[in-house]
């Protein structure tokens, strides 16, 4: 085949015609074979040194142009964004490429060039011609598997690794996607199972040394970690059939991995590698790439369960081997700035870290309580290695009297992991409940030792939404969090111990008397920002309805059924006044306030919180505006409410 001698700006400029041409969604002026030996010219430079070569500019543009129309012309066959009567010229001009000219050939070639940006864009020219291949004809181009496959076996840390590592990333990516890909996709992970497999052994330490992972090796180690992701969250859709090693890496050789948290001197690499198992843990593999609903298209097998186990069993194994106090966390810093003295802790690491342990107890005890064992007191001292960990980085810059109030300091910044950290903290308490002998009581005490009493974590989550119901609601529709999961499965647990709730409730009003007067510093949790006057922020006005509302003194909206319901509560107390009288009275507002404050403890403002719930629910519910069925939800809601009326008054 005959190619142009010297290729340059005439070859750039008709290249630049079919680019316009494409988005413009025409056929090029050119003919096919005219356009197909532009590119495979331009994709065969030589990449020039640009600093020293006359001309090299110009080559290195005619390459790096070639590579990015490639990309588009797979883009938008595959997207079908082009017109069936255009569809046909720029697809005969892929079927030059591949198949007579061999362009998979040139363009991995180009993985191993020193210049990062054309490697790269060879990367991400193959990841999408590969995953055209595939919508065509339904296999992986050999040339690309072969290349990635001898890179993964013996290339050291450098570009060529990295360009096969991030290519095969993003085209496991694209087909996880696709769940009618499964077949396909499973067969790609096959291909890469043995050599990704020594790739993990090669750069993953087995035994304690320090780790430096300078130059190459940090890109290169984060690479894998992105890919390690992808290919566990493929567990999910393969399912159980395959059960390959790559798969379970994080699971497998988590020794490995918590080791290089401990050993390694770069603190990027150490964040990454604890938010990967924090993802893998929680079920969230792919939440940055909106992967995240990929483990819903089929139930978790036994495989994988039991390779989260057996992370969970790696990672309290290292808790117990004093793994926590080998981990620096460094202070909080902006956009590339310094530390400065004063800064928290880095609040992500914190979570990472924290959500780990949470999560592995939990396991820890289900997996027991399915073999008949009694593993509280070791979840017991775990935690407490956890809550020391905290109290020894100074989380919290105060003195933290109650270890219910972690969870709240930890995650109040975070909606998703806050819930994430309510739901694992229940089920480590009904295993407290269901394995000690104790009365009620002394549970909830040993509970609040332990940090894990869920009532209080309750309370003090309404306590930081200053009570609005609105923001619970924003919770229940939202899909970003597991709020309905946790919120369902607490308030089964309340309507059997309301005696405890009433307990955290009180415990509350006892520790907002000693902070107003100061005598107990740390341990209160202060409203979300925005939300300190009790007047939370909203996604979404839901109070607009053509049911009558009255106004509190501090701007809060009751409804009539609440009032009613605050009214008769305030009647059996005989000595208080009723919130509906402070309304109806001729007061200033902060002397409103302050009666509201003193008319209406924690556990009433609580119940009244949860019935304005159940009142914007049922409303939406019967307009149809409500995204699912609430009726379970509004129930349970309900039986609260009964269990507040009759209860006896403290």
């Amino acid at each position: 085949m005959d190619l142009p001698e010297s290729p340059g700006p005439s070859s750039i400029r008709e290249l630049s015609h079919c680019y316009r041409a494409l988005l413009g969604g025409i056929c090029p002026k050119l003919s096919g074979g005219e356009v197909a030996r532009l590119l495979f010219s331009g994709v065969c430079g030589q990449v020039p040194e640009r600093d020293t070569q006359e001309g090299a500019e110009t080559a290195w543009e005619l390459i790096a142009f070639s590579l990015t129309l490639l990309r588009k012309i797979c883009c938008g066959l595959s997207a079908q964004s082009l017109d069936g009567a255009v569809r046909g010229p720029w697809r005969d001009i892929l079927s030059l490429l591949f198949d007579p000219m061999d362009l998979m050939s040139q363009l991995v070639l180009h993985f191993q060039s020193e210049d990062q940006v054309i490697s790269h864009l060879a990367a991400k020219s193959a990841s999408v011609c590969v995953l055209y291949l595939i919508s065509t004809s339904g296999t992986v181009n050999p040339v690309w598997q072969k290349q990635c496959v001898q890179a993964f076996s013996s290339s050291p840390p450098g570009p060529e690794l990295d360009a096969c590592l991030w290519s095969l990333t993003e085209v496991v990516k694209k087909l996880l996607k696709q769940s009618h890909q499964a077949v396909l996709l499973a067969e790609v992970v096959a291909a890469f199972d043995c050599s990704l497999t020594a790739l993990c052994s090669k750069l993953l330490p087995e035994e304690r040394t320090e780790v430096d992972f300078s130059g190459s090796w940090r890109t290169t180690f984060c690479l894998l970690l992105d890919l390690l992701e992808v290919l566990t969250a493929s567990g999910f859709i393969c399912g159980a059939g395959l059960n390959l090693r790559s798969q379970r890496i994080p699971a497998v050789q988590s020794a490995a991995l918590l080791m290089t948290v401990s050993c390694c001197s770069d603190y990027f690499v150490k964040k990454r590698i604890l938010l990967l198992l924090k993802r893998v843990l929680l079920q969230k593999l792919g939440e940055d790439w909106s992967l995240e609903g990929v483990a819903l298209y089929v139930r978790e097998h036994k495989d994988l369960r039991a390779d989260r186990c057996v992370l969970a069993q790696c990672v309290l194994q290292a808790v117990a081997a004093d793994w926590l106090q080998s981990l620096q966390v460094e202070r909080a810093v902006f956009f590339g700035g310094r530390e400065k003295e004063g800064l928290k802790p880095d609040g992500s690491m914190l979570r990472a870290v924290s959500l780990v342990l949470l999560k592995s107890v939990e396991l820890h005890l289900q997996t027991a309580a399915a073999a008949g064992v009694d593993r509280t007191s070791e979840a017991d001292s775990y935690l407490q290695s956890l809550w020391s960990w905290l109290r020894r980085l100074d989380v919290s810059q105060t003195e933290v009297s109650h270890s219910c109030s972690w969870i709240s300091l930890l995650f109040g910044e975070q909606d998703d992991d806050l819930m994430e950290a309510a739901s694992a903290s229940l089920p480590i308490f009904l295993s407290y409940r269901r394995c000690s002998g104790w009365d009620g009581y002394s549970v909830l005490e040993a509970a609040c030792a332990s940090g894990c009493n869920p009532h209080c974590h309750f309370v003090l989550l309404l306590q930081s939404l200053s009570f609005d119901h609105s923001i619970l609601l924003d919770f229940l529709i939202s899909s970003e969090t597991c709020f309905l999961e946790y919120f369902v499965r607490y308030l089964k647990y309340l309507r059997e111990d309301w005696q405890g709730f009433a307990a955290a409730c009180s415990h509350r009003n006892v520790k907002r008397l000693a902070d107003a007067h100061g005598s107990e510093p740390g341990g209160s949790v202060p409203p979300l920002e925005g939300s300190s006057s009790g007047i939370g922020l909203r996604l979404v006005e839901y109070d607009s309805s053509d049911e009558s509302n009255e106004e509190t003194s501090d701007g809060h909206k009751q409804s009539q059924t609440t009032v009613a319901l605050m009214t008769d509560r305030s009647s059996k107390l005989k000595t208080k006044p009723s919130l509906s009288v402070i309304q109806s009275e001729k007061v200033c507002p902060t002397a409103a306030a302050v009666l509201e404050e003193e008319t209406l403890n924690v556990l009433d403002r609580a119940v009244f919180c949860l019935s304005e719930l159940r009142q914007v629910v049922t409303r939406l519910q019967t307009k149809q505006l409500f995204p699912y069925n609430p009726s379970s939800l509004l129930k349970l809601l309900t039986q609260v409410e009964n269990c507040y009326q009759r209860s006896p008054l403290s």
